[in-house]
């Protein structure tokens, strides 16, 4: 399982792999797992950028049809679709900025993938779309929630009802991928793109992301708890107070 997504840090970047490249990278619930145990990864390193990206031809051509359709319905809804919004979620979440390289297709559950991430950086040839009714099914992995919030109703609604495959610059207009770069360049974009975002403020960075994810909708108490405890850390109070705690005495405040 280790196998099929990796993580990889090289300075102050650090890249997640999807490695499925024969199935173009089309998700499943081992893949799940294994993206899942490379956010943990990418959290926990010392690195100041993520950059997702697939190996081989594709991004990610969504979930893996073999993966779910044999499902019943109760191991759809659960094992499935909320499994899959966990992974997704924690991957928007990420403290790092994140950067998804489309060097291939990003459909259904691919484009729901390079939605989560902060920042897309799309080749020419690159086609995006929710193809998922022409199926009889629904976007899953928020792909009529966290898309539309950051991309407008009308744009989904052209996507998943009227059945719309985008191609890069379509997207680029829409403000669904943020740069377009030739066939094969996406990687090193994104890669130049991080460098510059890694050389601003460490802290202030992860800072102004949570803050920008609560007026997004993307957090609310976990990040308002985050950004007041991270402050709260600094001062003398705290200090005061843990110090009186362990002495079992009472507290002397200064406010500082």
């Amino acid at each position: 399982m280790a196998d099929l997504v990796t993580f990889a840090a090289e300075g102050a970047t650090g890249t997640i792999t999807l490695r499925r490249a024969e199935k173009f990278n089309a998700l499943d619930i081992p893949m799940l797992r294994a993206l899942d145990a490379a956010l943990g990864e990418a959290e926990a390193s010392a690195v100041r950028v993520v950059l997702l990206r697939g190996e081989g031809k594709g991004f990610c051509a969504g979930g893996d049809i073999d993966g779910w359709s044999g499902m019943d319905a109760v191991g759809f809804a659960h094992d499935w679709v909320r499994y899959g919004h966990r992974v997704f979620d924690r991957l928007a979440r990420l403290r790092q900025p994140t950067i998804a390289v489309l060097s291939g297709h990003a459909l259904g559950g691919g484009l729901e993938l390079a939605v989560a991430c902060d920042f897309r950086v799309a080749e020419a040839q690159v086609k995006l779309g929710f193809p998922e009714t022409s199926l009889g099914v629904v976007p899953g992995w928020s792909g009529t929630q966290r898309a539309v919030r950051r991309f407008g109703a009308q744009v989904v609604r052209r996507m998943a009802l009227g059945g719309e495959i985008l191609s890069a610059s379509d997207a680029l207009a829409l403000g669904i991928v943020d740069r377009v770069v030739e066939t094969g360049q996406g990687a090193t974009e994104a890669r130049a793109w991080a460098e510059k975002i890694a050389s601003r403020g460490p802290l202030a960075t992860e800072a102004a992301k949570l803050m920008i994810a609560v007026a997004e909708g993307e957090e609310t108490a976990a990040a308002t708890e985050a950004l007041a405890s991270g402050f709260i850390a600094l001062t003398g109070d705290l200090k005061a107070g843990v110090a009186a705690f362990r002495e079992k005495r009472k507290p002397e405040f200064s406010r500082t």
